[in-house]
């Protein structure tokens, strides 16, 4: 093979590669221990049941995060919760600051908008828990 096709090759190579989705790094993911206190902190709200007198369940739950917004980092958590309504779920949503190794809540829904969210189990184990 003359070099100049051996380089074109290697260059096609390499623009493919260059343009292959980047892998999350594993800082992306939160810890256990994280995304237990973030289902915890979510189940205090009262869009989650937390004054409801009937008792609710927890389906298809999912959290987006870490989202850095102004040097913040932000979880967003959603789900599907039944018992106090008839037939059709209530939806419920809340967005979380963690900082300094701290998590309150914000009133800021629009930060959630657009970003892939994955399946949020620790929150329906802990919501559904007798």
């Amino acid at each position: 093979m003359p070099p100049r096709a051996a380089l074109a090759v290697l260059f096609a190579l390499a623009s493919l590669g260059a343009q292959a989705a980047p892998k999350p790094a594993s800082g992306d993911v939160p810890s256990p221990a994280l995304l237990q206190r973030i289902a915890a902190l979510a189940l205090k709200q009262v869009a989650f049941g937390s004054v409801s007198l009937l008792p609710v369940r927890f389906e298809g739950s999912r959290i987006a995060g870490p989202i850095e917004d102004g040097g913040q980092m932000i979880y967003c958590v959603s789900g599907r919760m039944y018992g106090r309504t008839f037939g059709k779920p209530e939806r419920p949503k809340v967005t979380l600051r963690y900082a300094a190794d701290r998590l309150t809540v914000l009133d800021d829904d629009e930060v959630c908008t657009g970003h892939r969210t994955r399946p949020f189990p620790e929150l329906d184990a802990l919501g559904n828990k007798p």
